[in-house]
């Protein structure tokens, strides 16, 4: 896209944010709650007191929304977990929005689309919201973006912290994946392009953890490919595959800078806890000189990146729901055959060796008196079961969270809890 062409798209997203983004009647448009972004046009992002407000209000106007605190920060801030639509849908997507407190255009993104889907009077939002219940944590990292910095007020990246929990945005996160098993989870980001090699509106990427269910990254790849870069596209805006760096000319792959499989990633955990998934990000840096100018266009265009992709992904929830609830039950009851190896590295795209490989994985782990008291909250946290008796507790890994067991408990995984003594006869 030229320049031109993206100035006029950009004055055109302008007017759409200088209204309400619902249709409502004209005596009752002043009832329609904005964000604090929307009522400055985009030239500064919603505060935390305007946030409340907008939540209460949209609570207040809207039987489709409710809203639940699910944790504290350390400074004393709420961890708040919105749902919008049918409390008890078969169907759950989880958006978790601005992780990290200095990539805020998905926070203003979910604010939004919540208070569109709890006005919304179209028959395919309704009809989604009818079998589908959306649950958003407007803000995942409330005192990193009270702060402008990317980690937590401890300066804890919370994306690195979902295997070891000893964040408290980290726990609050691993207690809804756990009591809520969403079938979706959508994690909404933002980065620093490096021209001409990174250099997209938008790129996104799958869990590339190879414990992830085969039919899981299949969707979760269809989710990225089908939905969500044909729905930016066709709005105007490039996209393309996270951590990748291209050749400008060819578009052939030049080196892989991100996106590994680690994991302690949320894209990665959530695809081992037997999600579908995907990351998102938008490009913070100016795209042109007007851009560079006004500072309310580079924040407008970094927002509504978010939302046009956020449309792919709700027609992805709705077209192929079925699809996304067998693969993400399957995935789950395929713990109890406790068959299968499970890998301690590689990716999608970088195979384990042999090392990285428990080609025959034990039955379950043995932890003593110590290690049991050391990570009991953890595994609760985590959905992972375990036998506690008077040596310590026995971890079988015949359930569902069965690939991440090692990950957590084996001396071998980068990033295990505890050194757990395997146990093969059981």
């Amino acid at each position: 896209m030229t320049p031109r062409i993206r100035t006029l798209g950009l004055t055109v997203a302008a007017a759409a944010l200088a209204v309400p983004l619902v249709t409502a009647p004209a005596e009752a448009a002043h009832a329609v709650p904005r964000t604090g972004f929307e009522t400055s046009t985009g030239a500064r992002w919603t505060s935390q007191p305007e946030e409340q407000e907008f939540l209460a209000a949209v609570d207040r106007g809207s039987d489709r929304v409710s809203m639940s605190r699910i944790g504290t920060t350390k400074q004393g801030r709420p961890l708040q977990l919105v749902r919008v639509g049918a409390e008890h849908a078969s169907s759950t997507v989880l958006l978790i929005c601005t992780q990290h407190g200095d990539e805020p255009s998905g926070r203003d993104a979910c604010l939004t689309k919540i208070r569109d889907m709890a006005y919304a009077k179209d028959s395919g939002t309704r009809r989604l919201l009818s079998r589908t219940r959306v649950l958003v944590l407007p803000t995942a990292n409330p005192d990193g973006r009270a702060a402008d910095t990317r980690g937590n007020s401890d300066g804890v990246d919370i994306n690195r912290d979902h295997i070891a929990l000893k964040t408290a945005e980290g726990r609050a996160i691993a207690a809804v994946i756990r009591d809520q098993r969403p079938d979706i989870v959508y994690d909404m980001h933002e980065y620093g392009a490096t021209p001409p090699y990174y250099d997209k509106d938008l790129f996104d990427l799958w869990p590339r953890n190879l414990n992830t269910d085969a039919k899981v990254h299949q969707e979760s790849q269809t989710l990225s490919e089908d939905y969500v870069r044909p729905a930016a596209r066709g709005r105007g805006f490039s996209i393309g595959t996270y951590g990748i760096w291209t050749d400008p000319v060819t578009g052939d792959p030049v080196k892989q800078t991100a996106g590994d499989g680690q994991e302690r990633i949320l894209r990665n955990a959530a695809g081992v806890k037997n999600s579908v998934g995907l990351l998102i990000e938008s490009r913070v840096d100016p795209m042109t000189e007007e851009e560079k100018a006004d500072q309310s266009l580079n924040n407008r265009r970094r927002v509504h990146s978010q939302l046009d992709a956020l449309g792919g992904l709700f027609s992805f929830a709705g077209e192929r729901r079925g699809r996304v609830e067998a693969a993400t039950t399957g995935a789950r009851l395929s713990g109890f055959k406790d068959r299968g190896p499970v890998y301690l590295g590689g990716a999608d795209n970088d195979p384990a060796t042999g090392g990285e490989t428990l080609q025959d994985p034990p039955c379950g782990y043995r932890l003593d008196v110590e290690q049991y008291a050391d990570v009991e909250d953890e595994l609760a946290l985590h959905g992972v079961l375990s036998r506690p008796d008077r040596g310590g507790a026995f971890v079988s890994l015949r359930q569902p969270q069965r690939e991440l067991i090692p990950l957590l408990l084996d001396s071998r995984a980068t990033y295990h809890l505890v050194s757990g003594q395997p146990i093969t006869a059981c």
